[in-house]
């Protein structure tokens, strides 16, 4: 298939995939390298210990980070949950593919059947594929993953506070809670295959999640452990209502969060032992993230953007700039720390170079950053990103300058924020634009645009060039089908 990206084009033909020998009986040396992504929920760029978080420890993704690559300048593909979940699967903006703002239960769009997903791509390298956690791309049954090319599932099918619960464990009345759409969400259930097996009904059941999860991973992996697979782990947590195991309670000193990052951590070292006890360590690409920045207006139930400016739901920094770690023992060098700009709308071109599958025939605006695995950091695979909020472009970076258009927003600097589960205030603000240096600002604080200007004009430039693509306007999606929404191709 042709390599087919926006907005910059991919140079060479694919690699050829390389061979090894790991030892295993169960498995040939030719075989592709299994590929796990755990995708975890609101964690912030400054939540890990390998990257600055304090409180706890998190000794088993600092392992990680140990064994392969740290990404100082990774984005997700929103800062909110069902966009950023539909970018990471199709390796799309998620204008592109029509969904750009997060789902409530029962809504009526959801991903279209038409998209080619992961797991749709890597069935055709002969993967086994599974999902276990969250989805929120759709909850009707057309739209839920094994639609979607996932031959397993078990988790939600949306956020874990999308359920008629308060975050005290009360149900919600009129009287005790002010989101009416909170007083409309059906039960909340989990779902192994296409069935509904438990409902969520209490704190208590949310407790379990993690531990649920992660049980599931390990037996899929011991389960297939003779035939490449791909495995999508997407925690419920950290977002909010917060749930931890007895075992991992008032073991951090930083309060419930910090269990809930610590009990997080034990999950990714028990997969990681497992592969070990399988014998296929050496040949998983492991790749850890988050979804977005932090929830930050729930105030000590809410994690931290390390200095970033804002967070969730909005296009500085701390909404976009999240962790990630990648490993793969026979083909990324411990230690590495990467600098480059990359994305997860990168991550399906990547896995479709080391599968050689191809990408698909579709438009995509992901580029692969195989080269980046392999250690040439020299090479820029992606100079340039953007950033929406619903189908508003609202921020674009290339190489290391960002500018930020005018537009209101949700702020969270100066608000009262939240504390032990209830939302804290925000203020909204219109906030007049600013040109930034991220080598020197990450922040986002030292407006530059009056010292720059042709800076700004090129800036301006491409992102013109881009909204000629993919527009800039609720308005553009209304009359568009409401279960498929449609998708721009140009």
């Amino acid at each position: 298939m042709k390599l087919n990206t926006f907005p910059e084009i991919v140079m060479g033909s694919s690699a050829l995939l390389l061979m090894f020998a790991h030892g295993n009986e169960a498995m040939a040396a030719d075989t592709n390298p299994n590929i796990i992504l755990i995708l975890v929920d609101d964690m912030g760029y400054g939540d890990l210990s390998c990257y600055g978080g304090t409180g706890y420890l998190t000794p088993n993704i600092n392992r990680l980070a140990s064994q392969g690559i740290l990404f100082t300048s990774f984005y997700s593909g929103s800062s909110v949950s069902t966009p950023s979940r539909a970018a990471l699967l199709t390796g799309c903006y998620p204008p592109r593919v029509g969904l750009t703002d997060v789902l409530l239960p029962g809504a009526r769009i959801g991903l279209n059947n038409n998209e080619t997903t992961v797991p749709e791509l890597l069935k055709e390298a002969g993967y086994v594929t599974g999902i276990i956690g969250k989805w929120h791309l759709g909850d009707h049954k057309s739209m839920m993953p094994m639609e979607h090319g996932f031959d397993e599932f078990y988790g939600l099918p949306y956020s874990n506070d999308l359920w008629p619960v308060h975050y005290n464990g009360r149900p919600v009345t009129r009287d005790n809670y002010l989101k009416e759409w909170k007083l409309k969400c059906p039960p909340l259930f989990l779902f192994e295959g296409r069935e509904a097996v438990k409902e969520i009904k209490t704190l208590e059941d949310q407790d379990q999640l993690t531990t649920l999860y992660t049980g599931k991973a390990q037996n899929f992996i011991k389960q297939n452990r003779g035939r490449p697979f791909f495995l999508y782990v997407a925690h419920s947590m950290p977002h909010v209502p917060l749930g931890v195991s007895e075992k991992f309670k008032g073991m951090s000193k930083a309060g419930l969060y910090g269990d809930v990052i610590m009990e997080l951590d034990w999950s990714v070292g028990e997969i990681m032992k497992t592969l070990s006890e399988s014998g296929i360590e050496k040949n998983t690409l492991i790749i850890f993230t988050s979804d977005n920045g932090p929830w930050i207006n729930y105030g000590n139930h809410a994690g931290s953007a390390g200095g970033l400016r804002e967070a969730k739901n909005s296009v500085f920094e701390g909404g976009y700039r999240v962790p990630c770690i990648m490993v793969w023992p026979e083909v990324i060098q411990p230690g590495g720390i990467c600098n480059r700009i990359c994305s997860s709308i990168d991550i399906l071109p990547t896995l479709a170079e080391i599968a050689d599958t191809g990408p698909p025939d579709s438009q995509i605006d992901g580029v692969s950053l195989l080269s980046l695995l392999k250690g040439n950091f020299k090479e820029s695979p992606r100079r340039e990103y953007y950033f929406y909020i619903d189908r508003a472009l609202n921020a674009v970076r290339y190489d290391n300058w960002k500018l930020v258009f005018p537009h209101v927003h949700s702020s969270n600097e100066g608000s009262i924020f939240g504390q032990d589960g209830w939302p804290g205030i925000f203020n909204v603000v219109h906030f007049p634009g600013g040109l930034y240096d991220l080598n020197r600002d990450p922040g986002e604080r030292y407006d530059l645009k009056e010292v720059y200007p042709l800076i700004v004009s090129m800036l301006e430039e491409k992102a013109d060039s881009v909204r000629r693509i993919l527009g800039d306007s609720l308005e553009e999606m209304a009359g568009k089908d409401c279960r498929q929404p449609g998708r721009i191709s140009n």
